[in-house]
């Protein structure tokens, strides 16, 4: 179970940073043809920029759930290196118009909503590429824990033409999970 202090500071930050909007950032054009049954499932975070939100964790993955009233439910998980603990938490996404374009507000802690923009997804869906409400936001994501570099680095070359600061990108370790100090990290779940 998650620290009081890392929920608090995950849903202060998530809400800050996400609140401000759910609208799609220029350059962004959410896929059409979006299937959500198909999207559903574990999906492993390979690249990011960076958050506070994020800091310090590593095998993130993310788990979507749609739910019998169309809206999805979404559960972020990942070790946070620092508090040598496994942390989770929570929201639910809903379409912003048709649920045949992949663009979504999610919600962490209501009422703050932030976008959370596909413009990027694999015919098999075996990798996808996420915009948040602005450039500051940018996510790869992939059904396993490692993406082919040709593969990444055509997401890469699209999301700098869509104006995002790539070289800020950040990869995220899916190796054994360890503690900052050393120790071995706590079985996770």
């Amino acid at each position: 179970m998650p620290s009081p202090s890392f929920r608090i500071l995950l849903v202060v930050a998530a809400s800050a940073g996400l609140a401000a909007c759910t609208g799609v950032p220029a350059g962004v054009e959410p896929v059409q043809g979006f299937d959500v049954q198909r999207y559903a499932g574990t999906w492993y975070s390979i690249h990011r920029l960076d958050h506070s939100f994020e800091r310090n964790l590593t095998n993130v993955t993310a788990r979507y759930t749609v739910r019998p009233d169309g809206t999805v439910e979404v559960v972020n998980r990942g070790f946070d290196r620092t508090e040598c603990a496994w942390q989770e938490v929570v929201g639910t996404a809903k379409f912003r118009g048709s649920p045949e374009v992949a663009s979504l507000a999610v919600t962490f802690q209501w009422p703050f909503a932030g976008g959370y923009h596909v413009f990027a997804l694999d015919p098999d869906y075996r990798w996808v590429m996420i915009s948040g409400p602005s450039h500051g936001y940018l996510w790869i994501l992939s059904r396993e824990p490692q993406l082919a570099p040709e593969v990444r680095d055509r997401l890469v070359a699209k999301a700098r033409e869509a104006g995002f600061p790539v070289d800020e990108l950040q990869t995220v370790d899916h190796g054994t999970p360890t503690c900052a100090d050393g120790r071995a990290a706590p079985a996770g779940t």
